[in-house]
């Protein structure tokens, strides 16, 4: 279909944009800071529940830290 002047309409396209990070999702910062707070609370529960015996909670404060600057700044 042309529109009055001749040309024809275009359409609207899809542009494709590959992920940036390692998250097979596409995300904004607050999505990557919710994932990191999830994982946060989620390592926490699973250390206390298999590995507080043998390992303070401080070791599991340190990784989820880690875990979540790595998935805030490069996920």
């Amino acid at each position: 279909m042309a529109e009055p002047n001749g040309d024809p309409i275009a359409h609207p396209v899809e542009e494709r944009v590959d992920p940036r990070g390692f998250l097979p999702i596409r995300t904004n910062a607050f999505d990557r800071v919710f994932i990191a707070v999830v994982l946060f609370i989620a390592i926490h529960l699973l250390w206390m529940r298999f590995v507080e015996a043998q390992l303070s909670l401080y070791v599991a404060t340190a990784l989820s830290l880690a875990v979540g600057y790595v998935i805030v700044r490069y996920g």
